[in-house]
């Protein structure tokens, strides 16, 4: 099970926790995206609602088991939803989720002395869904469990960190990487899992999304731009039909991150004078990643400014040293 690779730590925390005598009412399970934080929420809920003798049900089945993330964007996603497919949400979590769930808590739990509710992601609780929220964590009902998911920790306000136990979730070590991919991807081939956990940053979620979108080409080519520069814009042409005459919003915000990823990887080899550049570098592609989450960028165009902005990275741009 994945939720328990690399989180050995976590697990023995939680656990220890779970048998003392009175175990915290509130958590943050916080850390990156994609380290398998929501994995190990499932998981932990499951462990917490169980009682012995009694049979359980599968988790998204479990009645005293709640989750909240947000909702479908529209009719049409809820149907993807509801007939088991990918389907697109919306940005938040609104404060009617919060207060339906508040509704349901106000009877006892249904198959033992214990309830969870699961928030996936805390970071995306509108503000007053938030306000909502603190209330049941000043004053939890019996037996209920709050677990909060959070990516950004420093997102959520000082009064809900104050009120929760945080478990911090870490990346993962290379071979624990390699060990969650080959469990959750086992058709990956060795060239693109290495590539995959190579561009992940210790995140299994960010591997298997890169794998998916089957980056391991790109990976090398952006590699290349970072090591030779691309003074004829051939690498830049490579790497634009890499991706595709029209990548996807989806396809474009992974072609950041990768690039991201290759700059930060590049850092751990390269001496003084090039760090810098890789830092001023990162850190505008850093603001394409905030502004492509909002605007609508000609992919031809965007491809062209990362391409540009690794390829000054090398010793050998033009007016480099």
């Amino acid at each position: 099970m994945t939720a328990y690779i690399g989180h050995e730590i976590a697990w023995a925390v939680w656990r220890a926790a779970r048998v003392g005598q009175r175990m915290h009412h509130g958590w943050i399970f916080a850390g990156r995206e994609g380290l398998g934080k929501a994995g190990f929420a499932w998981a932990a809920a499951a462990e917490l609602v169980a009682e012995p003798g009694v049979p359980q049900p599968p988790s998204a089945q479990h009645p005293d088991i709640h989750w909240l993330q947000p909702l479908p964007s529209n009719d049409d996603e809820a149907k993807k939803r509801d007939e088991g497919k990918a389907y697109n949400r919306k940005r938040s979590i609104s404060v009617d989720q919060v207060r339906e769930m508040q509704r349901r808590l106000v009877t006892r739990p249904t198959l033992g002395a214990r309830r969870a509710v699961v928030i996936d992601s805390a970071d995306d609780l509108e503000k007053s869904a938030v306000n909502a929220l603190l209330k049941s964590l000043e004053e939890p009902p019996a037996g209920t469990f709050f677990l909060l998911v959070a990516h950004q920790i420093g997102r959520l306000l000082p009064t809900v960190r104050s009120r929760c136990t945080v478990l911090r979730f870490h990346p993962l070590a290379p071979d624990d990487l390699a060990r969650a991919l080959s469990a959750a991807a086992p058709e990956l081939g060795g060239a693109e899992r290495d590539a995959a956990i190579a561009a992940s940053g210790g995140s299994p979620g960010a591997a298997l999304a890169f794998a998916a979108q089957g980056f391991g080409g790109i990976w090398q080519i952006m590699r290349r731009l970072v090591a030779q520069g691309d003074s004829d814009f051939a690498l830049r042409a490579e790497l634009s039909s890499a991706l595709g005459q029209r990548p996807d919003r989806e396809r474009q915000l992974a072609a950041i991150e990768a690039a991201l990823m290759v700059l930060t990887a590049a850092l751990a080899t390269s001496d003084d004078a090039v760090r810098l550049r890789i830092v001023d570098a990162h850190s505008k592609i850093a603001a394409l990643a905030a502004q492509a989450q909002t605007y609508n960028f000609d992919p031809a165009l965007l491809l062209l400014e990362i391409g540009g902005l690794l390829a000054s990275v090398a010793r050998t741009r033009e007016g480099a040293a």
